[in-house]
């Protein structure tokens, strides 16, 4: 095959089909806004509030535009338009004919142009403005579409909402003979030790022969298959002896087996395909005990299954949400893919659930999952609407659905289809009796069955939240989360300003030292991005004041906030660990960012620079470690300090017996504690230990204090955390000028 590359023009029009007022050069895969701020010297929408200068191109509609140039093709050679992915509503033109017209950018085009289009011809694809049900504001704007509803403004995204060619797109001229279409499908027997792999095979033209390789891991050959093909469609069976299993992260190896399918014609190859298989089986089950509740009559099961089995064992979900890497998908590339694919691994986590607000991502994104051993909980685009069942939205749905599972569920990474996010709350309204869920649920199973499905996250006995340090209650997030008992946290999180070296690249000069109302720290969601429990909740300068005091400079505020950060998620993670068996995950809210912000519950500031949290989690995550309990942050001179010791097992090796040394250190001592001797661990199991007691007498208040456990033997498994001692409250008038300047 001999893909062309095609150079694009791009202009905008105020009606539909009207004069473009200019042509601009495009970058394909792109966005309109990107091609229109380089061109006219727009400022970069990621600083300050320029933003907002963007927002006139989402009432306008857009023309790519180019002239073909077309190679000397043989005789039979077909050519094709092939674009993976153009976003939203958009018609294309061959000289100005109408050729074909979609709505949905999920949806791969191939058009057929053999014959029909030469050298010189014009090409035009025509983009309607973005899609907005009348009436609505906000994302529920996106409510009847398929486009994702983050763009329409979230508490960490601004409205901003991308049009254009956001995936490759080409011209191709293949061979008069070529595999139009091939998948897999394997069963594996009771024992996983056997597969039994099926290809199917759809072919441009007959009587052909066919070629299948299958290699392992180690590319080398171990199956190999011919055939004449007497039709266009065969199906080549296969068995697979002494299978290597796909393993996420931390339980074993994600093995992966390389397929070629070649296509012969008179004995010379016209075309050929590969990929990768990863063999695995998985499913979601109840938790241990389930059965047994409700304990009332009448009986019936309370929660649904969300502990997920992997190859016959049970592994406890450990990762995060993934929401867009990019305000414009179409500049997403493969580094910032693995970037942040490889800072997950890394960090210890084996599942990105990627959130049903943004994008379905491109296919390296999935192939990288598939390599490191991240499993990928993936939803479908809808969130916090209610989606109506009106014949078009649903039209338009079951394309964009059927387009996505078939081009995802090759993947071993994806291990759980779901709906999209929290649409079983009062601010969306659905049920698993509207349309579109029964809909999406009825696609997966007859696309990939073997695949669960859930309807939407949170379901019953599965928690979102929590998102602050501290409550309305007098409660901490260790307080609160101690008290927590759900089956899964899918969404958790802790909020934190940005350091000081990433606020001076999109906040200006003359607004950094004051975070207030109507700066660039609003337009980056410190201030007034989610108004629960006060206008600075994102930022943490009310809660900051609350437990440090008086601060002298921005720069200890901001250290202030990201300390706050990373022991949240340490608590939390931590003790999501140590409800299992009934708790079987936890994934914190959120993984990174597709912009700067001055404050979030990120872990990863845009596009993929660790914040102090991503280490704090990278630590909690640790497969084997020696954790405390500890049931909150702030103490007081007069209280003694209490707290448990536990050994945490992720893993599915057993823990011989050791020994842990605790510690407790201020700047001027150390005093050892105690030392907690105990047998061994099955794998999979936690062990809780003694509870640690210590007089806090001695203690200056207004100090951090550092509990240390030291495992014997074992360094990788020794802990360390921070509590407040602290001082009687005082009005902040920093924090309230800060505020209110």
């Amino acid at each position: 095959m001999n893909r062309i590359q095609l150079d694009w023009q791009v202009g905008w029009s105020k009606e539909k089909y009207g004069q473009c007022e200019r042509m601009l050069e495009a970058s394909v895969p792109g966005a309109v806004q990107l091609d229109v701020a380089k061109a006219e010297g727009l400022p970069d929408y990621k600083y300050a509030d320029h933003y907002k200068q963007y927002a006139w191109m989402e009432d306008v509609y857009w023309k790519y535009e180019t002239t073909l140039d077309i190679p000397i093709c043989k005789e039979g050679d077909k050519l094709f338009f092939v674009s993976k992915g153009i976003d939203y509503h958009f018609e294309i033109y061959l000289n100005h004919q109408k050729i074909f017209s979609q709505e949905g950018m999920f949806t791969p085009v191939e058009l057929d142009m053999t014959g029909k289009a030469k050298s010189g011809d014009l090409l035009e694809i025509w983009l309607y403005p973005v899609p907005k049900r009348k009436g609505a504001e906000g994302r529920q704007q996106a409510d009847q579409c398929c486009k994702p509803a983050v763009s329409y403004g979230w508490d960490w995204h601004p409205r901003l909402i991308p049009s254009g060619i956001w995936d490759d797109t080409y011209l191709e001229v293949r061979q008069a003979s070529y595999i139009q279409h091939v998948e897999h499908h394997y069963d594996l027997d009771d024992t996983l030790t056997k597969a039994f792999l099926t290809f199917h095979i759809t072919l441009s033209q007959p009587n052909k022969k066919v070629q299948l390789v299958l290699r392992d891991e180690k590319q080398q050959m171990i199956r190999k298959q011919e055939i004449m093909v007497k039709d266009k469609q065969v199906s080549i069976a296969m068995a697979v002896d002494n299978v290597k299993l796909w393993w996420p992260n931390g339980y074993g190896d994600p093995t992966l087996y390389g397929w070629e399918l070649l296509l012969s014609d008179l004995e010379q190859i016209s075309d050929r395909k590969k990929g990768k298989i990863g063999f695995r089986k998985v499913k979601l089950i109840m938790h241990e005990q389930a059965w047994e509740e409700p304990q009332n009559f009448p009986k019936s099961r309370s929660n649904p299954p969300i502990t997920m089995e992997i190859n016959h064992q049970t592994v406890f979900c450990i990762g995060t949400n993934w929401v867009n890497p990019e305000i414009f998908p179409g500049i997403i590339t493969a580094e910032t893919y693995h970037e942040l694919v490889r800072l997950g691994y890394e960090a210890h986590m084996n599942m990105f659930r990627v959130w049903g607000g943004g994008i379905i991502n491109k296919d390296v994104f999935y192939e990288l999952c598939d390599a490191y051993g991240i499993m990928v909980w993936q939803e479908f685009p809808l969130s916090c609407n209610d989606y109506k069942s009106t014949p078009h939205y649903l039209d338009i749905l079951e394309q964009e659905a059927v387009s996505i599972i078939k081009r995802l569920k090759k993947h071993p990474s994806l291990v759980l289809w779901c709906g999209g996010n929290e649409l079983f709350n009062a601010w969306s309204g659905m049920t698993e009796q509207s349309h579109a869920l029964r809909l999406l649920n009825a696609k997966c199973y007859e696309l990939d069955r073997e695949t669960p499905f859930l309807m939407t996250s949170p379901l019953s006995g599965m928690g979102h939240g929590h998102y602050l340090f501290q409550y309305n209650n007098d409660q901490d997030v260790l307080e609160a989360m101690i008290e927590a008992d759900h089956t899964a946290y899918t969404e958790f999180g802790c909020p934190s300003p940005s350091t000081y070296d990433y606020l001076k690249t999109f906040i200006p000069a003359h607004e950094l030292q004051t975070p207030i109302e109507g700066t660039a720290w609003e337009d980056h969601h410190a201030i007034g991005a989610w108004p629960v429990g006060g206008n600075d909740t994102w930022f943490l300068m009310e809660t900051i004041k609350r437990y440090f005091g008086e601060t002298i400079s921005l720069h200890e505020m901001l250290e202030k906030g990201q300390l706050l950060q990373c022991i949240a998620y340490k608590g939390i993670y931590e003790e999501a660990r140590r409800q299992k068996p009934r708790c079987s995950m936890a994934l914190n809210w959120c993984y990174n960012e597709p912009w700067p912000t001055a404050a979030n519950n990120s872990i990863l500031n845009y596009p993929y620079e660790p914040k102090p949290a991503y280490y704090a989690v990278k630590d909690a995550c640790r497969p084997v470690l020696a954790s405390a309990r500890i049931p909150k942050f702030s103490w007081h001179a007069h209280e003694t300090l209490s707290f448990e010791i536990w050994v945490l097992n992720n893993s599915f090796g057993a823990i011989e017996a050791g020994s842990i040394r605790c510690y407790l250190q201020d700047e001027e001592k150390e005093v050892y504690l105690l030392t907690w001797e105990f047998h061994g661990i099955e794998p999979m199991m936690n062990r809780q230990g003694p509870t640690v007691r210590c007089n806090l007498a001695d203690y200056e208040a207004g100090g951090l204090l550092h509990i240390k456990l030291i495992y014997e033997g074992h360094d990788a498994y020794s802990s360390c955390y921070d509590i407040l001692m602290s001082k009687p409250r005082s009005p902040n008038r920093q924090g309230e000028k800060l505020l209110n300047q």
